[in-house]
């Protein structure tokens, strides 16, 4: 789908407030609330909108550390690979599993609350993936840049 110049605003707003009602969002679009949510719904369908989600603080409930971990396995085949992604998503402590280029096979940015925290699920849970060669993690001291807006160019 060729996203036009009011998609970009729709995603923008949306991206912006994600719970702004439809007779608002058609008002910052410039377009009547009935052809606006004929829009959305079609970005929904079109699978370019996901989901609507609320960010919490991290801090706040409970994992304010950012702990960024670049993993390592012994052997790059298909199967080894689908087995650590498999194992990986079973730990909500994972936000992020990226497959890389590079030194590193992948890089996840999990969230604890703590370095005992970190050290627990690194023990049980990192290292004891089958096929693990090695993990190096990086604590985050401060978090300088964090956004959740995708950023959309022009059309």
């Amino acid at each position: 789908m060729k996203l036009d110049i009011t998609d970009h605003k729709l995603l923008h707003e949306l991206q912006v407030n994600g719970r702004i009602s439809n007779v608002s969002l058609a008002e910052r679009v410039r377009f009547s609330p009935t052809a606006c949510l004929r829009r959305v719904k079609q970005l929904e369908s079109n699978g370019l909108i996901q989901s609507y989600v609320a960010l919490p603080d991290q801090s706040e409930v409970g994992s304010p550390e950012n702990v960024f971990v670049l993993i390592t396995l012994k052997s790059q085949q298909e199967n080894d690979l689908l087995n650590f992604e498999r194992e990986v998503t079973k730990h909500p402590e994972v936000m992020e599993c990226h497959l890389m280029f590079g030194p590193a096979d992948y890089l996840l940015r999990v969230i604890v609350a703590d370095s005992r925290d970190y050290e627990r699920l690194h023990s049980e849970n990192l290292t004891s993936v089958p096929g693990v060669d090695r993990v190096q993690s990086n604590f985050s001291l401060r978090t300088v840049v964090k956004r959740t807006e995708i950023p959309l160019g022009s059309c």
